[in-house]
């Protein structure tokens, strides 16, 4: 391998190990949920807020993440994404309360919002053409598998250990993914300065948020139709307004 692959390879795994932790605690509390529910006193079920909260927060932040990296840098953004993520994940394992645990897992949410999107953009703006579709694939194949995982992964934690460790173990990754980034990844950033277009991002995070919502309404007993179809329908109408926008915006 050239330098220059080896070095897109390097930083497509990097992301690529990004992307694993982010959608992994998508889906990895779920078997840990009676632990939960013991350690903070409440039922089961009132802890799906906590996987809700961390996935809304993905949807709704994601769409700002190309502008946040073009105005403060890839490096800085992706690195203290992975910072925000990891010390997020400590908070969650000291939790105590559902209140404390959700907060952390918004924050949680912020920084997987920040993480991958723009570890996405390195891979693209570092790699040469003719082998972007070979960096793409380890970018891919987490997403893919870590959902899957999840679960066992925290059904095995949770047997043989505590649910804190669930996210703890997010601690060595990320201080590896830090270190990582900043001797390989170029803090590229745009030269201009681009108006962020709010009309933009409010119109996509009330669609993705209550499209999200409405269809993780649709597992509950019994199923809250009305809300739903209100849910779906505040998403279709703002989804259509962040279309027109984007069509009319000179930078959506």
């Amino acid at each position: 391998m050239s330098l220059s692959v080896r070095h897109s390879t390097s930083i497509a795994l990097v992301v690529a190990g990004a992307f694993f932790m982010e959608n992994l605690d998508g889906t990895v509390i779920a078997t840990a949920l009676p632990q939960l529910a013991q350690s903070f006193h409440v039922g089961p079920v009132s802890l799906n807020v906590g996987m809700t909260a961390y996935m809304l927060t993905l949807a709704v932040f994601i769409p700002m993440s190309g502008w946040v990296a073009d105005r403060f840098g890839a490096r800085t953004v992706f690195g203290g994404a992975i910072a925000v993520f990891t010390i997020s994940s400590i908070f969650c394992g000291l939790s105590n309360g559902l209140g404390e645990f959700v907060v952390a897992r918004i924050i949680q949410g912020i920084g997987g919002a920040m993480m991958v999107p723009v570890g996405r953009l390195v891979v693209l703006r570092s790699t040469e053409k003719h082998h972007l579709l070979r960096a793409t694939s380890f970018i891919t194949w987490p997403g893919l598998v870590a959902p899957v995982l999840g679960p066992p992964i925290g059904g095995f934690i949770t047997t043989y250990a505590s649910w804190r460790w669930i996210f703890f173990l997010n601690v060595p990754l990320g201080l590896i993914g830090i270190v990582l980034s900043v001797l390989w990844i170029g803090n590229i950033r745009e030269d201009g300065h681009r108006p962020f277009d709010w009309t933009g991002f409010v119109s996509s995070a009330i669609a993705c948020s209550t499209l999200m919502y409405g269809l993780e309404l649709v597992g509950e007993q019994p199923t809250p139709w009305l809300t739903i179809v209100l849910l779906l329908a505040t998403s279709l109408l703002t989804g259509l307004l962040m279309v027109w926008n984007s069509s009319r915006s000179r930078l959506p």
